[in-house]
């Protein structure tokens, strides 16, 4: 039986949870996700732990924050006038938005605050600073 290495295009069946048990992600009910081992197209602690692995292992992962997303960032929060918002887009907190920044990268931010004269942006991704558990299965190797 092959075993997948790095440069495989490989099929994975996962289930991604916080510390608490909570899921956050998983591949049940959709196709499994297709990936190059390496590639740096999944998160790091994640990529690690597919090689070695036959079609039909399971296998049960730590992910360490600084492995997945990384830290959270404080700096990463900006307050901006709720002026600067056009009046019809939602901005509960919770909401997630698009951004472009002045050098013209687009960013993903989350509200965290929403008051009458400002908006607390975050752009940290929502799984920054969180340790994470992946529940996975190999399911092909192309």
């Amino acid at each position: 039986m092959t075993d997948a290495k790095a440069g495989d295009t490989v099929r994975i069946h996962y289930a991604g949870t916080l510390e608490d048990g909570t899921t956050f992600d998983s591949s049940a009910g959709r196709d499994p996700l297709e990936f190059t081992v390496g590639s740096g197209q999944i998160i790091p602690g994640l990529d690690r732990a597919i090689p070695g692995m036959a079609v039909g292992d399971t296998k049960v992962v730590e992910v360490p924050h600084m492995e997945a997303y990384g830290p959270h960032n404080p700096e990463a929060r900006q307050a901006i006038p709720r002026e600067t918002v056009p009046a019809d887009l939602p901005v509960d907190p919770g909401t997630r938005l698009a951004m472009r920044t002045q050098d013209g990268r687009d960013v993903s931010v989350t509200v965290v605050e929403a008051t009458e004269t400002e908006l607390v942006l975050d752009a940290n991704h929502p799984l920054a600073g969180k340790d994470l558990t992946f529940e996975i299965e190999l399911v092909e190797i192309v």
